[in-house]
């Protein structure tokens, strides 16, 4: 974070010192200065690509394989998995079933299967202990 911070302070302070380079050259009308300038801006867009391409477009890691051995173990049903996963996107009781075609109160009973089965008092919970099972 330093590293970044410091670079963007000298980029900014390199701003500064073109815009007056910049000013002199308009005053003095010397065009040797604008040719200066112009090759600043295209190393100054070259950094800006390559800081672009390292600062925001950082590789994702790589989602965590599903443990399918753990599914098993704790005994879920493909319709509770299934449920499961909407949870995990933040789903209602009423979205789920709308997306699963099923009934709200059937929703509600998967819910209430799969905190037995996960030990968990809240949908949150559940989606946590999910997550560190590596079931989602």
């Amino acid at each position: 974070m330093k590293k970044t911070i410091v670079v963007f302070s000298l980029l900014i302070l390199a701003l500064l010192f073109l815009f007056q380079l910049s000013t002199y050259a308009f005053i003095s009308s010397n065009l040797n200065i604008e040719i200066i300038i112009a090759a600043i801006a295209i190393v100054f867009f070259f950094v800006g690509i390559y800081i672009n391409k390292k600062s925001l477009h950082t590789p994702t890691v790589s989602s965590l394989e599903i443990n399918y051995n753990k599914i098993k173990e704790l005994d879920l049903t493909n319709r509770e998995y299934e449920v499961l996963k909407k949870i995990s996107e933040g789903l209602s009781n009423k979205e789920i079933a709308a997306a699963l075609f099923l009934s709200e109160s059937t929703i509600k009973t998967h819910v209430s299967n799969l905190l037995v089965k996960l030990n968990a008092k809240r949908r949150t919970q559940a989606v946590q202990i999910a997550m560190s099972f590596q079931i989602i």
